[in-house]
């Protein structure tokens, strides 16, 4: 027996793991019992589960949006009828610090605190209870929990339901290795509760933070180890765009992925493209992209980055270089993982691309992380009103770069449909990763010059280099 059987045979019945799945998202949602519980870690086991079950979508999103409504209905009720004594109750007893962090958040956002709150982990299962115990409108709060829940439901269950639909393709992997596996499994959930821990303990008010503040205090170098490890925060705004960006992305890179799977060859959107794609014999599309297949190569894409990368080292914005070049890699990581977990064929395979399966397009997603990282870093230097024209240039970038795999047949249409949005994705996270903290500005700093760098250094890379 195989590991994905055994697996099986533990899985319970569709019903029960529809409850379970409600009671999870409830949990998660509920005053106090949000703070403590890995709910993104369980909802996600649960999901894969499912989708692995092949149970219906729907009604996994139903299970999740009710037990969410639920858990915020029951927080409201508990601040709306016992405002005097939720104070005194415990934990709040002892941190009341937790409950004026969701006072503030619900003062900044009002009515939008109820629908923000829900995707922003500290304040998650807190700020529903605030607003009962403000006397917020029942229907002011209704409307806002419905709303927030049927947006939270995809974008926390379609992604493990993806995993669970691609577990076949994980587990066919020698029996040796299957206790492994369990082992990672269990080091996974363990970590995942010691974090939930920590999150709290390391917070200002967390007895691990208050104790070492006090350890800090005997010596210089531990006191600037300590000023460096606490890194200034922000204003305390929520990064709704790139909050935004990552639940949208999420959820249409899940219901886009499943599409293709389910589909177990090209769709017919990709059948008419590619045809439409062979009957145009001109030679400057196959030429022009030849050459943007090389752009676009791991070649390519060090040669545009390396002069930004060294800037940014030699000019100490660590946490910009750290955020960029993590970004990058990551973004492969990914690829390689979704192509292994799709395994669909391309339409047409050339040598240097043996081995290679379609699904993303790796072209395109590396180019929406580095272009889309690229306008977001160099905005956040202008003025609002000037910022939209770099994102527009973005767009510009990338677009001929995917087109260039239908050009020369090499990706099905859809799969560039799965690398726009896998690179969004992954340009959120970054986004949100770095959005934590305060920095110093990325200005000035010698555009034309690292331009100029980056062109020739791509020019070398056209000119002696094989495709990678």
């Amino acid at each position: 027996m195989n590991l994905a059987d055994w697996l099986y045979q533990l899985t319970p019945s569709p019903g029960l793991l529809l409850l379970i799945i409600g009671t999870i998202a409830l949990l998660e949602s509920l005053a106090l019992v949000g703070l403590v519980i890995p709910g993104v870690v369980l909802i996600s086991a649960a999901a894969s589960l499912a989708g692995h079950m092949g149970l219906s979508v729907p009604w996994i999103l139903s299970a999740a949006f009710i037990g969410a409504v639920i858990g915020d209905g029951l927080s409201f009720a508990l601040g709306y009828t016992q405002r005097e004594r939720v104070p005194h109750l415990w934990p709040f007893s002892r941190h009341p610090e937790w409950l004026a962090r969701g006072a503030r958040f619900f003062r900044r956002h009002g009515a939008l605190s109820v629908l923000f709150a829900r995707f922003v982990g500290p304040v998650r299962p807190i700020v529903p209870m605030i607003a009962g115990i403000l006397h917020m409108s029942p229907w002011t709060f209704t409307w806002a929990n419905l709303v927030s829940a049927l947006l939270w439901a995809p974008a926390y269950v379609l992604p493990g339901y993806l995993l669970g639909r691609t577990w076949q393709q994980l587990l066919a992997i020698p029996p040796g290795v299957q206790q492994w596996l369990l082992w990672l499994a269990i080091i996974v959930v363990g970590a995942a509760l010691i974090f939930s821990w920590l999150r709290h303990q390391l917070a200002r008010e967390g007895r691990l933070y208050r104790g070492l503040a006090r350890l800090a205090r005997g010596g210089i170098g531990r006191r600037r180890l300590w000023q460096l490890l606490r890194a200034p925060r922000p204003r305390g705004e929520v990064p709704l765009a790139s909050l935004s960006l990552l639940m949208i992305g999420l959820v249409a890179l899940c219901l886009w992925s499943l599409w293709v799977l389910e589909a177990h060859g090209p769709l017919p959107m990709d059948s008419e493209i590619h045809a439409l794609f062979a009957t145009l014999d001109w030679d400057w599309l196959e030429t022009a992209g030849q050459l943007l297949a090389r752009v676009g190569d791991a070649y390519g894409i060090l040669a545009l980055t390396l002069p930004w990368l060294l800037w940014l080292l030699w000019a100490r914005h660590l946490s910009a270089f750290l955020h960029l070049g993590l970004g990058l890699g990551g973004i492969a990581v990914a690829n390689t993982l979704f192509k292994h977990l799709a395994g669909r064929a391309r339409p047409d395979t050339p040598d240097y691309l043996t081995g290679s399966l379609a699904y993303p397009s790796a072209h395109t997603s590396t180019a929406v992380v580095l272009f889309g990282l690229a306008a977001a870093f160099a905005a956040q230097e202008l003025p609002p009103r000037h910022r939209a024209w770099l994102y527009w240039l973005a767009i510009l970038a990338c677009v001929p770069m995917a087109l260039s795999r239908l050009a020369i047949g090499v990706h099905w249409a859809s799969d560039l449909v799965g690398g726009a949005l896998l690179g969004l994705v992954a340009c959120a996270l970054v986004r949100l990763s770095y959005q934590r903290f305060s920095h110093r500005p990325l200005s000035p700093a010698p555009w034309p010059a690292l331009v100029i760098l980056s062109l020739l250094l791509l020019m070398g890379r056209l000119t002696w280099l094989p495709p990678a």
